[in-house]
This record gives structure tokens, sequence and C-alpha cells, in this order.
């Protein structure tokens, strides 16, 4: 097995420096486009962050440790920051998000996972039953596809200028 807490928090603690230091006091031009029709700018990707450390992974992490017979997670809206009307900079944003993490961590340090807790399930409303173990090594991996997002957003300002290099740039290719 990869998966060990220490490996996780390392990510999950560096999370918001690394977004802060790569947006920060960058430029809207940067952070304002998105990649098409109904796809994200980096102000849309940060915001759901924050959702999510609102309402997804301590509360899910609290089903699966409780006692409860029900141990159903409730439904994660992936597009509710699209109804907030969140008039925040990209700084204060970013503010919150670091706030909420380190938050959580403290949350999740608190409660002594061992090696006997990360097979303890809960049941997601699309996939079933899933492990405390599979619940945390999601959240890193989920920071890390949405670093990789962000990338991608900011690097597609460049897609043309590079010219024939974009050959070598996977980042630049076309997802589907």
């Amino acid at each position: 097995m990869n998966f060990t807490l220490e490996k996780t928090l390392e990510i999950l603690e560096r999370t918001p420096d690394v977004l802060e230091t790569l947006l920060q006091n960058i430029s809207t031009n940067w952070t304002s486009a998105n990649e098409g029709d109904e796809t994200w700018n980096v102000f849309n990707v940060v915001e759901h962050l924050i959702y999510g450390e609102k309402t997804d992974w301590i509360p899910r992490l609290e089903i699966i440790l409780s006692k409860s017979a029900d141990k159903t997670f409730e439904s994660f809206d992936r597009f509710t920051q699209f109804e907030e009307n969140n008039m925040k900079s990209l700084s204060q944003l970013l503010k919150e998000f670091k706030t909420l993490r380190k938050k959580n961590i403290e949350h999740l340090l608190a409660k002594k996972i061992s090696t006997s807790h990360l097979s303890e399930t809960g049941i997601h409303p699309a996939f079933g039953e899933v492990t405390l173990l599979q619940l945390l090594s999601t959240w890193a991996v989920h920071d890390l596809n949405h670093i990789a997002q962000i990338s991608r957003i900011i690097a597609n300002h460049y897609k043309k200028e590079v010219g024939p290099w974009v050959a070598y740039l996977g980042i630049l290719k076309k997802r589907n």
C-alpha cells in the first residue's frame, strides 16, 4: 500500500501555499479566462476548493468514523460556487482557503487516525461503499488535480504563442 497519512498531509498542508505562490498578485488576465464553454476559471477552481473544505472532506470523515448506522454522505454539488455570486478578490479567496485548510488539518490530526480506521466505510451517493483511506487519498489527489487544472488554464494563454513547441508541451494538449 502506498498510502500513509503523513504523505497525504504533505500534499494537503502545501496546497494553500502552492496556490498562493502561483496566484497571489497575478494579473486577472491569467485568472479570469477559462478553457471554453462550461469550463472553470481560476476563481471558480479556488471557490470550489473552499466549498469542499466547508462541506465535503471533514463532514464525510466524520460520517465514516461515526457510530451511526446510516453512513450515507450528503451529495456534493460541484457547481455551488457559481450560485453564491462571490464578490471576493482572489487574494481573499486564497486566504479563506488557507484558513479553512489549516482548521481541517487540525481537525483531522485531532482524530488520531490509526491504520484500523482506514478501512472504515461510508456510503457515497454515486460510488456506494468507500473507505476512509480512499477519502483521504482522494482529498490529496483532488488538490493535485486542481493545481494541474489551474496550471493548464494559465498555460493556455500562450498556446498559440509557443508555436511548434506545442508538440512538446503536454499541458497544452486538448483535453476531453
